[in-house]
């Protein structure tokens, strides 16, 4: 049986957006998904390689400044042309813990991954406002999910 690989890449400065990186990687590591590998990485871990090895990534990140976190960009302006003529149709799915409104942050991943050419393939998961323990929930579904996909052969 071929495992596929789904690659967490998140920025998780503070202990909750730690927490929610443990939810969605837990939920993406389910006991009865036995075709996914999941890895996890931080930003400045990922390589180019590691992206294009990958059957599937989740980014995680939190606004800053209405943007992205600066490491998830730093991910994207280093791997972007590497990757880009390898990882097209590539699936991908991200979450953003949002002080505010999240759509600048929003609008910045899916605009680099269009040029990517990469397939969104759930809803971005928006976490904003003060802290809410259901975030916890929604990540480990978002990780679920996607590493369900996986598994069924859906991408």
């Amino acid at each position: 049986m071929t495992k596929k690989t789904l690659l967490i890449i998140a920025h998780a400065p503070s202990e909750n957006t730690k927490r929610m990186l443990e939810a969605v990687a837990g939920g993406a590591s389910h006991p009865e998904l036995t075709r996914v590998v999941v890895r996890c990485l931080a930003p400045l871990q990922t390589q180019p390689e590691d992206i294009i090895a990958a059957d599937a990534v989740i980014f995680g990140t939190t606004e800053n400044f209405g943007y992205m976190a600066g490491l998830i960009k730093d991910v994207f302006d280093r791997c972007y042309y590497p990757c880009l003529e390898h990882t097209e149709g590539l699936p991908f799915a991200f979450y953003v813990r949002a002080g505010l409104d999240g759509t600048g942050t929003i609008r910045a991943i899916e605009s680099i991954t269009q040029g990517l050419r990469w397939t969104l393939v759930q809803a971005p998961l928006l976490c904003k406002g003060t802290w809410d323990e259901a975030f916890l929930a929604q990540c480990e579904e978002l990780g679920m999910s996607i590493a369900a996909g996986l598994d069924a052969g859906i991408f």
